[in-house]
């Protein structure tokens, strides 16, 4: 266990069976009418007298649910309740909601203030103050395993998932007047090395490049422990405080979460619709159902064998996930899936180092995607892939999703890359972007979730998982 593992404050006491009856009894209330309100909504434009009882029923389901939201006292809870408002105020009243994209911006950029601050106290204090510079070796090949079968095993998933829907059949493409996205070109592997390491950890910072921040947080806490203790521990103390202080800054950060992702939800909501969204609901539901499958034939079996409480587990990182769903960007989730992990009893010291990796090395929810949205691209151009030529897609998207996990919208990134090696025309792709933020919210909570399942699963493959912190 690391050394003074952050706090995290808990509910009250246990509260009546009668209270946690009708909390239910008012969010079953508040769906049910939410639900409604949204399914006139899309059917507004067959009936237009709906639209005024439409929004009412998504105010009247808003206000159902508030006071659950309130008595809760849950960062879950109120994060999903300003999602919910997010969707009624990008629906009913999109000219403020189109404004409200800034509040989530903000958000990102005090994340990313602190995640380099973190990544390095966590893994210098980590190697050099707890003295484990003879296991980084194996965690790290460790967490590399682990991300390559997980992923693979996702890539496999996402490729039979589509095969069995077809979903992409059927789609018309933009017409080829319109103007297509510039693809990235893909890297050589001897490229993808050479971009692991920084050559100026200040622009590493500025960049926002985590695995970089996190080889020279590893080379600067080896060179540190091999000093002799006079020397190192006044450093340490300093960096180990540094680490504690950014901790409790996340939880500052973390208050405004809720309204960050309830500004989100209403500025996409404004801008794409649910009309746009509904038009690629079988893409959508085919990701979701194999998410689904995923979870159920992978992650949970993996937890199992781990003798890993699958409960506990979820419990511990509903939080993380639940913000990387809302804004859909699993680094907003980095420093809290981080104190939850603590708070689970994973080392400081492997979690600073197996998550930061997963950012470049895990694409665990992105992976069931890129075959599926591949395919569907195909489908979609009339293109017939046959059982070889699939196969040989999933290693080349294999390749070239590696090092690009934290990039925005990484799938697409990725896609672009491949394109050309694949046979599949950009405007294919390009019909993805109606539904790429729904997609993404799903890919974002996975990546959350299999980068907290790597440093579970590397921590108990160590002997180093211990009993959840206490808590005060």
């Amino acid at each position: 266990m690391s050394q003074n593992p952050p706090t995290h404050t808990e509910p009250g006491p246990r509260r009546p069976l009668l209270a946690r009856t009708a909390d239910r009894a008012f969010f079953a209330a508040a769906m049910l009418v939410f639900a409604a309100g949204i399914a006139l909504h899309l059917a507004g434009s067959r009936a237009p007298s709906l639209t005024v009882f439409a929004i009412a029923l998504r105010w009247i389901g808003l206000a159902l649910f508030l006071p659950v939201a309130l008595r809760l006292r849950s960062l879950l809870v109120w994060t999903f309740y300003a999602m919910i408002a997010g969707v009624v105020l990008g629906l009913d009243a999109p000219h403020i909601a189109g404004q409200l994209r800034f509040l989530g911006d903000l958000f990102l950029r005090l994340i990313r203030m602190i995640v380099a601050p973190l990544i390095f106290g966590g893994i210098v204090t980590g190697i050099a103050g707890h003295g484990e510079l003879k296991g980084v070796g194996r965690v790290a090949l460790k967490a590399i395993l682990f991300f390559e079968v997980v992923t693979t095993l996702g890539l496999l998933l996402g490729l039979v998932a589509i095969n069995l829907t077809h979903a992409g059949a059927g789609v018309a493409l933009p017409a080829a007047t319109q103007a297509v996205a510039p693809a990235a070109h893909s890297e050589t592997w001897q490229q993808l090395i050479l971009n692991i390491f920084p050559e100026n950890i200040a622009q590493a910072v500025a960049q926002n490049q985590i695995l970089q921040v996190a080889i020279f947080s590893l080379l600067f806490g080896t060179a540190l422990a091999t000093l002799p203790e006079s020397k190192r521990a006044p450093l340490v103390t300093v960096l180990q405080s540094l680490t504690d202080t950014m901790f409790r800054m996340t939880k500052m950060i973390m208050v405004v979460a809720p309204l960050a992702a309830g500004a989100a939800m209403a500025y996409t909501i404004s801008t794409s619709g649910l009309a746009l969204l509904a038009s690629l609901a079988k893409l959508a539901v085919t990701y979701y159902g194999a998410l689904a499958a995923f979870i159920l034939l992978v992650l949970a079996p993996i937890l199992v064998a781990g003798r890993i409480s699958v409960r506990r587990f979820a419990a511990a990182i509903g939080e993380p996930a639940a913000i990387g769903f809302a804004t859909t960007s699993s680094e907003a989730a980095l420093p809290l899936a981080m104190e939850r992990l603590e708070e689970f009893g994973v080392p400081r010291w492997i979690v600073s180092f197996v998550v930061p990796t997963g950012y470049s090395f895990n694409m665990t929810g992105s992976s069931v995607y890129l075959t599926m949205a591949a395919i569907f691209a195909a489908q979609a151009a009339g293109i017939h892939l046959s059982l070889g030529e699939q196969l040989i897609m999933l290693a080349t998207l294999m390749l070239t999703s590696k090092g690009v996990a934290g990039v925005p919208r990484a799938t697409l990134v990725v896609l672009m890359a491949s394109a050309a090696d694949l046979h599949i025309p950009s405007s294919a792709i390009l019909v993805l972007l109606g539904i790429d933020t729904l997609m993404d919210m799903g890919r974002s909570a996975m990546n959350v979730i299999g980068n907290c399942m790597a440093a579970v699963v590397v921590a108990r493959w160590e002997g180093e998982l211990g009993s959840p912190a206490q808590t005060a």
